[in-house]
């Protein structure tokens, strides 16, 4: 039987979007009410959150965590779209970069940045996606939103190997972000900064805030054995966490304020364990955010 609230954590295929796997969740768990954590291209595999009835309402706290990938980029080529699915819009040559000079210009890319997301991004205009006005013929340019990098570690550097693109070079490289950076726009601004163009040719997603590969299920996986994590359990995961007696519970089904010392957003437990709501300090007392009974 299907948890009443939970999170899926999905393993995403290549060729799939975000929202082709929320449409085969929603058979799966037999309900309309599912929702995600921060969306997928449809190149890009990994770790995908979704959240079924309920507990879709702690999804937008989720997007709001760091998030980890394994990506490969190639300096060398550009692309109308920052990564493989684009048109080819510069190629210049990358065997002469020098293995020092890649490396520091990658960690240019750390730290507190204002980044240009890519056109074709799922960021609303006016109303509509981006990604629709580009592939309507639009000009569009998005402005430059703050994001952290906190990590960007460079595994690898070789040739590309590539007929079409025989000056290119690959990185593989980990990136740890918030959530709302571009790693595409890592590539395109790393290869810019180099003077020679960049685009992402694969991406993975290893982590989204405490849900990693190793809590992650395959669609096929989902299709024999349904798994999903009780929001109680998601709750403790995901935030810091504090267990209330039966005054402090009675008051928080009412949305009431608490008497409580809070460091920051916070899971709030009733003594037999049910997740009740998410608060935050507010003054000198702890205010709901989210109520989940």
């Amino acid at each position: 039987m299907t948890p009443d609230a939970g999170l899926v954590v999905v393993d995403k295929p290549g060729g799939l979007t975000s929202h082709d796997v929320v449409s085969r969740v929603r058979r799966l768990a037999g309900t309309r009410k599912v929702g995600h954590a921060g969306t997928l291209d449809p190149m890009a595999t990994g770790v995908l959150v979704l959240g079924i009835n309920r507990a879709t309402r702690l999804l937008g706290h989720l997007m709001l965590t760091e998030k980890s990938y394994d990506a490969t980029i190639r300096l060398g080529v550009a692309t109308s779209t920052d990564d493989a699915e684009g048109e080819v819009t510069a190629t210049l040559p990358a065997t002469g970069l020098d293995e020092a000079t890649v490396r520091a210009a990658a960690a240019e890319q750390v730290g507190d940045l204002l980044q240009v997301p890519t056109a074709v991004s799922a960021i609303k205009v006016d109303g509509k996606r981006a990604y629709q006005r580009v592939r309507e013929g639009e000009e569009v340019t998005l402005a430059a939103r703050p994001v952290t990098v906190h990590e960007l570690v460079v595994h690898d550097i070789r040739p590309a190997g590539d007929p079409r693109a025989p000056d290119a070079v690959d990185l593989d490289v980990s990136v740890r972000c918030s959530s709302g950076t571009y790693v595409r726009a890592i590539a395109r601004d790393l290869g810019a900064r180099l003077e020679v163009g960049g685009h992402l040719t694969a991406l993975r997603r290893t982590a989204v805030g405490p849900y990693g590969l190793d809590v992650a299920h395959t669609l096929e996986q989902l299709g024999e054995d349904f798994v999903v994590l009780p929001v109680a359990a998601a709750a403790r995961a995901a935030f810091a966490s504090r267990d209330l007696d039966g005054a402090q519970a009675a008051d928080v089904r009412f949305g009431r304020p608490l008497d409580l010392d809070l460091a920051g957003l916070t899971a709030v437990f009733a003594p037999d364990g049910e997740f009740l709501a998410l608060y935050e300090p507010r003054g000198t007392v702890a205010k709901a955010v989210a109520v989940f009974v």
